[in-house]
């Protein structure tokens, strides 16, 4: 079985490929800061469930600290097959106040991801990117081939920034690299500011249901396992490979709505604010490139996916109805 150390893993995406990769019998080494860029009650309520694992070993660090990785790191006590490098900054939003912690983390952090490969000779390398780096104008469904170069805001232009570097590292030292551009991602435990979580708390515990512009924007929304699926699917040797991973299915919001309000039970109060400028109209995966390279495609459907979401909240209502979402 194999070594795998996974950045992020206390996050909504990692935690699930931590799962998968525990489930299969491999070692997983997880280094997460734990910051409070939302609510970190979410964020142990995800570790919780390794604890069951003695093949699972967890490390509370910084990526944008290069102490984490210098000679004196127990992170160097181990050997690793790769790295999935998971941990981010992320929020479109959120980038547009503070845009130098997504430098620090997501620049900075993958400098020293690449670096530490370098430096032990770590032969693969999965980056998290994302779909908002296509910026406002991509063709839809957005293959990997469109335009990267107009990003809206700091969140989507520090992925850019961490996809070069990773290039950089591929032809300078060999590196292979699998990039994956994350489309929108939900199921059970996801991150707070999450459009899935918003509305299914807000709905459920009669809260006014904020919607940036009127609600006709669309999104193609992917469940969590999925993605982690095809996350590990990219371990196998590629060279340097961009990849899409992203939902078949495209919804409105407010379609999105009106389904919710059939699972939740409870009427919508709906108040329409003015659309974000950082905010993308739609998004919508091409994942071709994806289904030929890796064998992958989304198998979960949305009606079941957020059936599972709103089941969840349901189970760890005491708690989850308290996170703050703003």
């Amino acid at each position: 079985m194999d070594n795998y150390l996974v950045t992020g893993s206390a996050g909504f995406i990692a935690s699930r490929v931590i799962a998968m990769l525990l489930d299969s019998g491999h070692t997983v080494i997880g280094v997460d800061n734990m910051n409070d860029a939302y609510d970190v009650r979410m964020k142990e309520y995800r570790l919780r469930q390794f604890d069951q694992f003695p093949n699972f070993t967890f490390y509370r660090a910084d990526i944008a600290d290069r102490k984490t990785f210098d000679n004196q790191s127990p992170l160097r006590k181990h050997t690793y097959t790769a790295v999935i490098h998971l941990a981010a900054r992320a929020g479109v939003r959120q980038s547009v106040e503070n845009p130098w912690v997504y430098v620090d983390t997501n620049i900075t952090g993958t400098l020293n991801l690449l670096e530490f490969c370098r430096e032990l000779n770590i032969p693969k390398l999965i980056l998290a990117s994302t779909s908002s780096i296509y910026g406002s104008e991509a063709p839809l469904p957005t293959p990997e081939t469109a335009s990267s170069d107009h990003p809206l805001q700091s969140y989507a232009a520090t992925k850019k920034g961490a996809e070069v570097l990773s290039y950089a590292y591929h032809y300078l030292y060999g590196v292979d690299v699998t990039v994956f551009r994350y489309f929108t991602v939900y199921g059970p435990a996801p991150r707070p500011d999450m459009v899935m979580f918003r509305f299914t708390q807000w709905m459920s515990e009669g809260c006014m249901l904020k919607v940036n512009g009127d609600g006709e924007q669309s999104r193609g929304f992917t469940f969590v396992d999925d993605i982690a699926r095809g996350t590990i699917l990219g371990l196998k040797p590629l060279g340097y490979e961009i990849i899409n991973l992203g939902g078949h299915e495209v919804i409105k919001i407010n379609d999105l709505i009106h389904m919710l309000e059939s699972l939740t039970g409870k009427k919508a109060n709906i108040e329409y604010l003015p659309r974000h400028p950082a905010d993308m109209n739609t998004n919508w995966a091409n994942v071709e490139k994806a289904k030929q390279m890796l064998g992958w495609e989304p198998s979960i459907g949305i009606q079941a996916g957020v059936s599972r979401l709103v089941a969840w909240y349901n189970q760890e209502r005491s708690w989850a109805s308290q996170i703050l979402t703003t």
